[in-house]
């Protein structure tokens, strides 16, 4: 893992912009797809929605929690920085998913863009008053919770087993699910550094760049850009990250 925090941009990092849900990319993706159509406008009561600039902080480790969030655009990440200033990126958050819940008081990790993004802010009390008036809204927070904590648990062997050309090729096929990327598209989006990449999974950005390079060389991934990965042998990559299937 880096030491070294990574630039911030605190000033006019974020946005409060209106909520419009009629125009929602992601809708049919999102928590909120649970509540029945007529009883959608409930939660114009209980959300509003956030602008964030790239690198801009959605919240802080340490401040109470308040809200909970649906990301409609861009991406987040969601980080844990230790006493000795080593930091590890806990999960990517891409479109459509719901994140934020927690039984602590303050937040355990911080929460920060990757590149511009928006996400919806659901009040906590909101919350709660939508779950005991529809149980479909209910029951898609704990279906959401539960793929949540299988995550976490292939997040633990990820780092505690795999190899390091395992570990990137499994991030590679789980962010493209993640993405929900068509069967035909061999491209995959990386706005993260690869500094973001290598704090996620336990690596030095040396390592991440090498294992990048023994991909490319072997034929498996084609590296347009830094930004972007053409998989050029979907069946190889997946094989490399069997161990979490």
């Amino acid at each position: 893992m880096t030491t070294q925090p990574l630039a911030r941009c605190r000033q006019h990092s974020r946005t409060v912009v209106p909520l419009d849900c009629a125009r929602c990319a992601v809708r049919e993706l999102a928590v909120c797809s649970s509540l029945p159509p007529p009883e959608a406008d409930a939660l114009e009561r209980h959300v509003f929605s956030i602008e964030l600039q790239a690198n801009g902080e959605l919240a802080r480790a340490g401040q109470p929690c308040r809200h909970a969030y649906s990301v409609t655009s861009g991406m987040l990440r969601v980080v844990r920085t230790l006493p000795d200033a080593r930091r590890q990126v806990v999960a990517f958050v891409t479109p459509g998913h719901f994140f934020g819940l927690s039984g602590h008081k303050v937040h355990r990790y911080s929460i920060e863009a990757v590149a511009a993004s928006r996400v919806c802010a659901y009040g906590l009390d909101g919350i709660d008053e939508l779950r005991q008036r529809f149980p479909s809204f209910e029951h898609a927070l704990l279906e959401r919770a539960c793929r949540d904590l299988d995550d976490a648990h292939d997040s633990m062997l990820l780092l505690a087993r795999l190899s390091p050309l395992e570990r990137l090729a499994t991030f590679l096929v789980r962010l493209r699910q993640q993405m929900r990327i068509r069967g035909d598209d061999p491209f995959v989006a990386l706005p993260m550094g690869r500094g973001d990449i290598a704090d996620h999974l336990g690596l030095t950005v040396e390592t991440v760049s090498r294992s990048f390079t023994r991909l490319r060389e072997q034929g498996v991934i084609a590296l347009p850009d830094p930004h972007r990965v053409e998989i050029l042998d979907r069946a190889a990559l997946e094989e490399l990250a069997s161990a979490l299937h």
